[in-house]
């Protein structure tokens, strides 16, 4: 993967994740989800134990740490979201605007 290619998808990952933020500040009651997603990863082993564990570390902080670590662009936090829990909390609609918005601002660069 190019430089460029691997930036890109880290910009995408990211404003997905502002997204999932600012949900999860609406609707605190998604986070249930997520948690439950985590426990079964650590159970089935379905994601790497070292990632599923850092996301419970996580997911068991207070609201703002979690959008905090969500929006954060360093490479802890990059890497986190590379096995995001929170699948299902943005409408189908809303990751494909936003990755449009991204792709025209890209465009414009």
């Amino acid at each position: 993967m190019s430089v460029r290619t691997l930036a890109d998808a880290e910009a995408r990952s990211l404003e997905l994740h502002r997204l999932v933020a600012e949900r999860l500040r609406a609707r605190p009651e998604l986070l249930d989800r997520a948690r439950a997603r985590v426990a079964g990863w650590l159970h089935t082993g379905a994601v790497s134990r070292r990632w599923a564990a850092a996301w419970a570390d996580v997911l068991s902080r207070p609201l703002p740490e979690i959008l905090g670590v969500l929006v954060d662009p360093g490479q802890q936090a990059r890497d986190l979201r590379q096995s995001s829990p929170f699948a299902g909390a943005l409408s189908r609609r809303e990751p494909w605007d936003a990755l449009r918005r991204l792709s025209t601002q890209a465009e414009h660069r």
